[in-house]
């Protein structure tokens, strides 16, 4: 009776006969056939199929964000994205080169904002918000209301770094800046910066000070009206910088970056530094990051609402879109409303998954998010869950 051949065995000759027939194959020069199944011997069962191996395939690097991330170049060659793209693809750690990316519009005085120049709140104080997410370390860290330094976004990194926290606020977000090494000054207005909160102040505060209602409800009509005469671009009155990236190895980073509400309460904060609402990393799924109005983001935690849909399956645009329809029946209040009951303001997201797959999707049309691939940079529209605009 012949002894039955182990597994061990059987696998040793068959890799033996493998690489025997590969070196017969070598040594006359014939190129390899693809191999075809035989046909099976009468009364022999076929032997089952070997499980699909998947082999991981590169990731082609990828960097999206806001509008305002391929616009601004500070004096510099590149904007963010393609700041951001250019490092990455050179080997740098993916968040170190968000941040890199988001500093060029912080430092930027013409970007009214973001960081320096930002449009600072209604005592003319310009305090800054940011958050960063690394995917691959599983780690985050934010500041807001922070007061004095114009990259919020590198004290955000180093509060992730050398801290067991992830968000510091205020005051105290300064003291640990200086004691970190930040440069903190007195005064972050440009004076583009301050001539625009006299001129609001002025429109809103003829006689000092009226009653809460009527503040506020002059406070808006101040605002509409320095839109509607060009003296503020409307994205500024909300304005963020979100900027995301994705490295060949499939590492994925996020950074948000904001002077917050022009002209906001002091201490205000909105979604921007919040992890789940203004930025959401998950490194095994994607990223998600939002500009607009930071209230409404809030409520929903929308960031991570879309990263959590994206885990489930859903393509990036959907899943964003999922969310915007959350803010919309969530706004229930009047004053939050326009004339046809939509909301009266504008939320935008911008998403990627691990697949590469990305999209930037808004509650109104009429804006654009960057890209930059190895193709390039480039302006591509934002997909509206709404027609018209939020004020008409």
């Amino acid at each position: 009776m012949t002894p039955r051949m182990t597994r061990r065995q059987f696998l040793r000759v068959s890799a033996g006969a493998g690489a025997g027939a590969a070196a017969g194959l070598a040594a006359t020069g014939a190129a390899a056939a693809p191999l075809m199944p035989a046909a099976p011997q009468a009364g022999v069962s076929p032997a089952p199929s070997a499980p699909e191996v998947l082999i991981p395939q590169r990731a082609k690097p990828l960097v999206i964000g806001s509008a305002n991330a391929h616009k601004f170049r500070n004096g510099g060659p590149r904007t963010c994205v393609e700041e951001v793209f250019e490092r990455i693809v050179r080997g740098d750690d993916v968040l170190s080169s968000i941040v890199a990316g988001v500093n060029i519009l912080e430092l930027d005085p013409e970007e009214d904002s973001v960081g320096y120049g930002g449009l600072p709140n209604g005592e003319g104080v310009v305090q800054l918000d940011a958050s960063v997410m690394h995917g691959p370390k599983r780690r985050a860290g934010a500041v807001a209301a922070l007061e004095g330094v114009r990259t919020p976004s590198n004290v955000a990194q180093v509060v992730m770094e050398h801290t067991d926290h992830h968000l510091l606020v205020g005051q105290d977000a300064q003291g640990f800046a200086r004691r970190m090494g930040f440069r903190i000054e007195d005064d972050l207005n440009t004076e583009r910066s301050r001539r625009l909160w006299l001129e609001w102040r002025r429109r809103i505060d003829p006689d000092h000070w009226l009653d809460p209602e009527k503040r506020s409800e002059a406070a808006e009509r101040a605002r509409e009206r320095m839109v509607a005469e060009g003296l503020v671009m409307r994205e500024s009155l909300y304005g963020t910088v979100h900027c995301s990236a994705m490295n060949a190895g499939g590492e994925i980073c996020g950074a948000t970056s904001t002077s917050g509400l022009a002209w906001k309460i002091p201490g205000r904060v909105g979604d921007s530094p919040i992890l789940g609402a203004g930025l959401y990393v998950d490194g095994d799924v994607g990223a998600a990051g939002s500009t607009g109005r930071g209230e409404a983001n809030l409520f929903g935690l929308c960031s991570f609402l879309i990263v959590e849909r994206m885990r489930a399956g859903v393509h990036p645009k959907d899943a964003a879109m999922e969310a915007l329809r959350r803010i919309r029946s969530n706004t229930i209040e009047k004053r939050l409303r326009n004339s046809r009951g939509e909301p009266n303001f504008q939320v935008s997201f911008y998403m990627m998954n691990r697949r590469g797959e990305h999209a930037g999707v808004a509650l109104y049309p009429g804006s654009n998010y960057a890209i930059c691939t190895e193709g390039g940079a480039r302006l591509a529209p934002m997909e509206a869950l709404l027609s018209g605009g939020p004020r008409d």
